[in-house]
């Protein structure tokens, strides 16, 4: 599913040949992004975004709520509703079949990736999608966007609307409150977190912290299941990407 995440072209028209009268220059979307605060102004914010790059429809997701019941983890969109409740089982699988390590390099590089052959898209949609990945404190989160056939796609857009993405998801309520509770280590753990990244074993933890070897093992096992890290190395690099340690 996942495509190159090098320069694309998609042979056809630019997007200011496609629509001139959205296209804007950086220096103008600065001043209008600068003009809008809040989460009451977010789908404003992507909607500028993704006419800058020549984008039809955006679609804002946050990755730390996306393996959850329901549909909690989009935070703003205008793709169609039956898509996105399509693509929801697509996004929870791919992202948890992907390394701690891919996904720190996934940050901030334009993704291709293509909908599933059953989607049905509206007239003149293209099936691929662009996907760019960003964080604001210790939140994952994902800007996906749509656009018609023929589009030729910027790189260095691309990279920009990333970042000014993470702007406009920095206004997202309550999102410090919800990492707090996305991570809910205890004391304990986060202890045990410290000292394997610093490389100790097991037995080396439980001589430093004066417990048992099989407690020891217990938190590290309950640190794995909460970040959703299937081994130590993962956990660490969770951990370094999250400021744990």
């Amino acid at each position: 599913m996942e495509l190159s995440g090098k320069d694309v072209s998609v042979q056809g028209r630019s997007p200011s040949e496609i629509d001139d009268t959205r296209i804007m220059s950086r220096e103008q979307l600065v001043r209008r992004l600068s003009a809008l605060t809040g989460s009451e102004n977010l789908q404003v914010i992507m909607r500028l975004l993704a006419d800058h790059v020549g984008a039809s429809n955006f679609f804002l997701a946050r990755y730390d709520l996306i393996q959850e019941q329901g549909l909690d983890f989009i935070v703003t969109s205008n793709w169609p509703f039956d898509l996105v409740r399509r693509l929801g089982s697509e996004l929870a699988s791919g992202y948890a079949r992907s390394t701690e390590l891919e996904k720190c390099f996934s940050v901030l590089t334009p993704n291709f990736a293509l909908l599933p052959e059953d989607v049905v898209l509206p007239d003149k949609l293209s099936r691929q999608y662009c996907a760019l990945t960003f964080s604001v404190g210790r939140t994952r989160f994902s800007l996906m966007l749509l656009f018609v056939e023929g589009v030729i796609l910027s790189q260095e857009q691309l990279r920009e609307v990333g970042l000014l993405a993470a702007y406009g998801a920095s206004f997202v309520e309550s999102v410090e409150s919800r990492t707090e509770r996305d991570f809910e280590l205890t004391e304990r753990e986060l202890e045990c977190l410290f000292w394997i990244a610093e490389g100790k074993t097991s037995d080396e933890i439980a001589v430093i912290l004066g417990i048992s070897r099989n407690t020891i093992n217990n938190y590290i096992t309950s640190v794995m299941r909460k970040t959703a890290t299937k081994t130590r190395s993962e956990a660490i690099a969770y951990a370094v990407r999250n400021n744990l340690v």
